[in-house]
């Protein structure tokens, strides 16, 4: 600070201390990025790689050496007054610049090993796609596809038809149409059946469905104006009725998919309120969600489990309390959205179904352009539609199968994790214990089916760095924690990725030690 002739302070503008002429002389000896090119390492990084990937490798390496010299003025000053060989110092190559290629090479969607035992892990991709899904993908995206094509019309189809069928006949609805996910069908079904009006909802069903995105906000965005009753425990019938008016376009419901609410409670079954809204000309939309269409107690669907398969008894346990599209359509409801990456177990879908007039009135709706299905999801979901319809969910559809595992199938795959550890990585020291896993997905909340998990400890190595570097692998290995080990959950351990899974633990301890 200064003073002026008036004895009034004036501000002296901050200037940044200039660096010290050693870090100058070492930040000088940087090589360029052409230094680098031209090195041996760089010359046969080029022979091997594209051009843009070493430049860009040799970019970051540069940047990260200049960082790290004016962080670190001791090695800046070392290098500044170390001998002159020609040679410009600090040398960059060697591994860490073959390094940085391949990280820069290395597609950022990628595959991962799931070792956390959360079947329907939303950063994880959700469900797993049935094989039969993964064949029928591959045949449609590699040329064209008849995905708006009527090849015995020879005219323009709808893509909708390659699995209204399907749908209707698996859940007894007169109509479906599918969307990209399942908030695109709330929004859509809502704007379609009670833009400009309202819809009446139980306050204790005003969720967050992940992301941040909320009921309350979908609503708003499909123009339709909210009208809470209840309160957050309890909701009875009189209080849908009671609120019903000139105005009111539906009564919606929305299943807590990915909470519980336990204690002093009540709600209003969908056989109820559905018959209410019929007397009042007012149609019932239920937000199912996690979209479960396995009927264990339904014997008129061919898409039904064997009652003497060890299957059905697992799955009837996990699956207790879980209404199914079926049977919430069967009671009333006149329109139900749910997704087809949850305990479907297809792709990524929001499919609606219901009565036809109001599922006409979707699909004629100028929203469906913009969240209508691509001809790979398509593909995907009538894949694995047929697989329910034939019956043999239990043994194609992924999600369910690990879902579903039977305790001696996980005790035989913690057998052979622990294995190929002592083969692989002798140096961790591996155990197993008892756990629980879960489903995930914002499906099937509290529920915890019992698991096994194989703890990994190494020496001098903590479980966060542990962690850190399996996730760093290629392909990543994502664990969970627990106290001061890393836990392998063996339910989401598919079995060809026993050994591979071992061989990225050795890595990872390795990479983490050098």
């Amino acid at each position: 600070m200064t003073e002026n002739n008036s004895g009034e302070a004036n501000a002296v503008p901050n200037v940044a201390p200039a660096p010290p002429p050693h870090e100058n002389r070492a930040l000088r000896q940087l090589p360029s990025v052409e230094d680098v090119l031209r090195s041996p390492d760089g010359v046969a990084l080029l022979s091997d790689h594209p051009r843009w990937a070493v430049v860009a490798a040799a970019r970051a390496e540069i940047a990260d050496r200049r960082a790290e010299l004016r962080r670190d003025h001791g090695a800046a000053s070392d290098i500044a007054d170390g001998p002159w060989n020609g040679v410009r110092s600090p040398a960059i190559g060697g591994p860490a610049l073959a390094a940085r290629v391949s990280a820069f090479l290395r597609p950022s969607l990628r595959r991962v090993i799931n070792a956390t035992g959360v079947v329907l892990h939303t950063n994880l991709g959700r469900a797993p796609l049935a094989e039969r899904a993964l064949a029928r993908v591959q045949e449609i995206a590699r040329g064209y596809s008849t995905l708006e094509y009527d090849p015995g019309e020879r005219a323009r189809g709808s893509r909708h038809a390659h699995v209204t069928d399907l749908l209707s006949e698996l859940t007894g609805a007169e109509a479906a149409a599918v969307v990209n996910n399942n908030a695109a069908a709330v929004l859509l079904t809502l704007a379609a059946a009670a833009g400009g009006r309202e819809a009446v909802v139980s306050r204790g069903e005003m969720v967050e469905i992940g992301g941040g995105f909320r009921i309350p906000d979908v609503m708003r965005q499909a123009g339709v104006t909210l009208r809470e009753v209840g309160t957050t425990n309890k909701t009875r019938l009189a209080d849908y009725t009671g609120a019903a008016g000139p105005q009111t376009a539906l009564f919606l419901k929305v299943h807590r998919s990915n909470f519980t609410v336990a204690g002093f409670t009540e709600e209003v079954g969908v056989a109820a309120l559905a018959e209410a809204g019929r007397a009042r000309g007012i149609p019932t939309m239920i937000d199912l969600g996690s979209g479960s269409i396995v009927d264990l107690d339904f014997d008129g669907n061919p898409q039904r489990v064997p009652k003497t398969s060890s299957f059905r008894q697992v799955l009837r346990s996990v699956l207790a309390g879980e209404p199914t599209v079926r049977t919430l359509l069967r009671d009333g409801a006149d329109l139900c959205t749910f997704s087809g990456d949850k305990l479907l177990g297809g792709p990524q879908a929001g499919l609606i179904v219901g009565r036809r007039a109001l599922v006409d009135q979707v699909r004629a709706h100028p929203l469906m352009r913009a969240v209508r299905p691509d001809k790979m999801t398509l593909a995907a979901l009538e894949a694995t539609l047929e697989i329910y319809r034939e019956g043999s969910a239990a043994h194609e559809i992924p999600a369910l199968r690990m879902i579903a595992s039977a305790p001696e199938v996980l005790a035989a795959r913690k057998d052979r994790l622990l294995e190929a550890l002592a083969a692989h990585a002798p140096r961790v020291v591996a155990t197993a214990r008892a756990g629980r896993s879960a489903v995930g997905g914002g499906a099937l909340p509290g529920v915890e089916p019992e698991s096994w998990m194989v703890e990994l400890a190494a020496p001098a190595l903590g479980a966060e760095a542990l962690a850190d570097a399996l996730a760093a692998g290629d392909p990543p290995v994502v664990a969970r924690i627990g106290g001061d080990r890393v836990l392998l959950d063996v339910r989401t351990l598919a079995d060809d990725e026993i050994d591979e899974t071992a061989t990225a633990v050795a890595r990872a301890v390795q990479r983490v030690r050098t």
